[in-house]
């Protein structure tokens, strides 16, 4: 056998265990879809479920399927994929592999727009559903633009751990400004930000949905086209260069579709961290580090996680609630550990 076909064969052997771990994943979320719209405070049987979903069962059944479950359990979804996509994008343009948009504080300033827009109108306001994204957006894009000037040096460029240093600190300072904000909040705006702050999808309506979605539709197709200049980007500066790559030009571009990303997905599901840095890794160690196959996982594992999350934090403890936020964090602070460990080795 010639090398060419060995590599021929090679390659399409990789090409058939990747797509059977996509299709793995995408099992996996349309059976913990099903069970989450069977999970909740008012027990729906399966074929109870199915009977709604034909339009056969009855108004409270719909009421709760359509009005109350449905829309939470697809904001989940796509929380997770652009979390994890948006995180997928730091660490390859930073070649930092616990770059997050959570630990590099890009949620906090998109919480801190929410939260400075939260104080002034009501949380239940319905006008302002789909402006959250775009002043989540600016919050988290501002704060981006910060930590890359702090962390950027001329002859250096950016090295790794500066910028995630740079990040914790910035997310720090955010973090302060929110808890002193907090002290001019109403009983009423006061609860939902705790509950935001712990990461609750409380967007949990059809509203919601369609606030979210259009960025997804728009910008993850971009970051899909982008899968070579990010696995070109992860070769290094000077074999970027060498290559033709445009480097701050298209870290630039990348930056700002990471940022939409998880400042469109914290708009709606308050601060759920560690999704952006737990499923790109998963995602790498069963696919590679390609990009044209690592983003599709990545997407499919972070929707997966924080669809997970959310269905046992609302299993749990019925009637009440544990925060998607919370179930992550209890996952992903060890990890996050892990590699800090790692990475020191």
């Amino acid at each position: 056998m010639s090398h060419n076909s060995y590599l021929t064969a090679s390659q399409q052997k990789t090409r058939k265990k990747n797509l059977f771990i996509l299709s793995i994943l995408t099992i996996l979320i349309i059976v913990t879809f099903i069970i989450s719209m069977n999970t909740g405070v008012i027990k729906l049987t399966p074929m109870e479920v199915l009977s709604t979903l034909f339009g056969q069962g009855d108004a409270q059944q719909q009421l709760i399927l359509f009005e109350f479950r449905l829309p939470r359990i697809i904001v989940a979804v796509l929380v997770g994929m652009g979390l994890a996509i948006s995180g997928a994008i730091l660490q390859g343009i930073s070649r930092n592999a616990l770059a997050d948009p959570g630990i590099l504080g890009i949620n906090a300033g998109a919480g801190l727009m929410v939260m400075l827009f939260i104080s002034f109108f009501p949380a239940t306001a319905a006008a302002p559903v789909f402006l959250l994204p775009v002043l989540a957006f600016i919050g988290s894009g501002m704060t981006a633009i910060l930590i890359y000037a702090l962390s950027y040096k001329r002859h250096e460029g950016i090295t790794p751990m500066r910028l995630l240093l740079t990040g914790i600190a910035v997310a720090a300072g955010i973090s302060s400004a929110m808890i002193v904000l907090t002290l001019r909040l109403s009983p009423e705006n006061y609860q939902f930000v705790a509950t935001w702050l712990a990461g609750s999808i409380w967007g949990s309506n059809w509203k919601f949905v369609l606030a979210l979605l259009p960025w997804l539709i728009v910008l993850l197709p971009f970051v899909y086209s982008k899968s070579r200049v990010l696995n070109v980007l992860n070769l290094g500066e000077l074999t970027a260069v060498g290559l033709g790559a445009s480097i701050e030009k298209e870290r630039r571009w990348l930056l700002a579709a990471s940022v939409g990303l998880a400042g469109a997905s914290v708009s709606v599901s308050g601060g759920i961290g560690f999704v952006g840095l737990i499923a790109p890794h998963l995602a790498r160690q069963l696919v590679g580090a390609k990009h044209q196959i690592l983003l599709p996982a990545s997407a499919l594992v972070g929707g997966l996680l924080v669809l997970m999350a959310d269905t046992i934090g609302r299993s749990l403890l019925e009637p009440s609630e544990i925060p998607a936020g919370i179930v992550v964090a209890v996952l992903g602070a060890p990890y996050f550990l892990y590699l800090l460990a790692r990475l020191k080795q």
